[in-house]
């Protein structure tokens, strides 16, 4: 059965978070996702869940309590954005190399500075390599639904690593949408109960979490963390599957979108990628076989697969909603470049960077995208290759 309503993004997140009642939340406030901690602790005043809150004193302090929890065998969680993630920096690396299955909820804002509080994807493509799993939503569905299927994928003992669940700031945590929710006793069952194979409360069994390791230790470490992350793309589709069985939603690690047949693909990340999809609707009308590829995932990244779905288009655009500053594009560019070289995928790409801290991205900005593409494959244009989309200039209002 499912319930319909209307929430925010962050809304949705709060009430997964009620239907799973965690153990242990600690968090400490910051805009844009303030509103999930304020709302899970009025959750717990009100008897509708019995997870234990804790308020600290940091972001810092929200992520080492979460670990702390996490390894006393309760199954825990936090939320924050921008500058709170870049706080709690250490940790996001203690909790992936300690192999805790917390889940964090990102709301993504763009990290200073400027200062600024709108969204882009700085924090955490910056957290891309701290070993920690993460899942974007393209909406406040996809939000609530990435966010149940977190923990099962973060406590298969295949993986034990810890997952970040992104929404876009205010564009998807304060918008109002109406969305489809699971009932309580579904989601319980979905969940399950946590049992943690070894945990520090434990008196039977005494052992010993994130002690000092020697030189020979290190790699072996690392790489075990890196097999568990390649076992998460075999947990994430599983997990993804069983969902799609129960409650008639599931996601892939993207989203194809009128690319069957199409010549010309964007491939974007998180909130935008519905104005793309509106652009490719109006483009196929007018003959235009555009198409937009949603990447949901990406860590792991799936780079196989996407070299996959790209190989029979002419051209790509890849769009990346944070600066790398090597200049050649965002990482998410640099990353499927790398995957077409790896596997013998040779199309025409151009790399975009867009929306940084919250600039709009419109339909007409994608229009000049699809056009851009379409000029360098039939007319043999020539473009450089590290583009911004809706920089003020006065030689381009669009792309530059």
């Amino acid at each position: 059965m499912s319930m319909k309503d209307r929430m925010s993004g962050n809304e949705a997140v709060a009430y997964a978070i009620k239907q799973i009642n965690p153990d242990v939340m600690p968090a400490f406030p910051i805009t844009p996702s303030t509103e999930i901690p304020q709302l899970v602790s009025t959750y717990i005043a009100n008897n509708e869940m019995d997870t234990e809150f804790i308020p600290v004193e940091s972001e810092h302090s929200s992520m080492s309590a979460t670990i702390g929890a996490e390894a006393a065998g309760a199954r825990s969680l936090t939320a924050t954005s921008s500058c709170g993630l870049a706080l709690m920096w250490e940790e996001l690396l203690l909790a992936a190399s300690d192999r805790m299955p917390c889940v964090l909820a990102l709301v993504n804002r763009t990290l200073s500075g400027p200062i600024n509080i709108n969204c882009d994807h700085t924090d955490s493509m910056g957290a891309r390599d701290t070993g920690w799993i993460q899942i974007y939503a393209e909406n406040n569905q996809e939000a609530y639904d990435n966010f149940i299927q977190a923990y099962p994928i973060a406590e298969d003992e295949r993986v034990h690593l810890p997952v970040m669940i992104c929404q876009d700031g205010f564009i998807t945590s304060h918008a109002v949408e109406n969305i489809i929710l699971n009932e309580d006793p579904d989601v319980k069952d979905f969940v399950g109960e946590y049992k943690p194979e070894e945990f520090l409360l434990n008196p039977g069994k005494p052992i010993a979490i994130g002690p000092y390791a020697i030189s020979p230790y290190v790699m072996e470490a690392r790489k075990a963390q890196e097999e568990a992350m390649e076992n998460a793309r075999e947990v994430i589709k599983e997990v993804a599957g069983k969902y799609r069985q129960k409650f008639g939603r599931g996601f892939d690690f993207f989203e194809e979108y009128r690319t069957g047949d199409a010549e010309f693909i964007m491939l974007i990340i998180g909130s935008a990628a519905g104005t793309a999809k509106q652009a490719v609707d109006d483009l196929r009308e007018k003959g235009i076989k555009a198409g937009v590829l949603k990447l949901r995932v990406f860590r792991p990244f799936p780079a196989e697969e996407i070299a996959a779905a790209l190989k029979n288009a002419k051209a790509a655009a890849i769009m990346d909603r944070c600066e790398s500053y090597n200049g050649h594009g965002g990482p998410l560019a640099s990353e499927v470049r790398a995957a077409l070289f790896e596997n013998n995928v040779r199309i025409k790409v151009l790399c975009y960077t867009y929306g940084l801290g919250g600039r709009d991205f419109t339909v007409e900005s994608a229009y000049n995208v699809f056009d851009e593409l379409s000029q360098m494959v039939n007319d043999g244009k020539e473009f450089k290759q590290h583009r911004y989309i809706g920089l003020r200039s006065s030689q381009s209002p669009e792309v530059r």
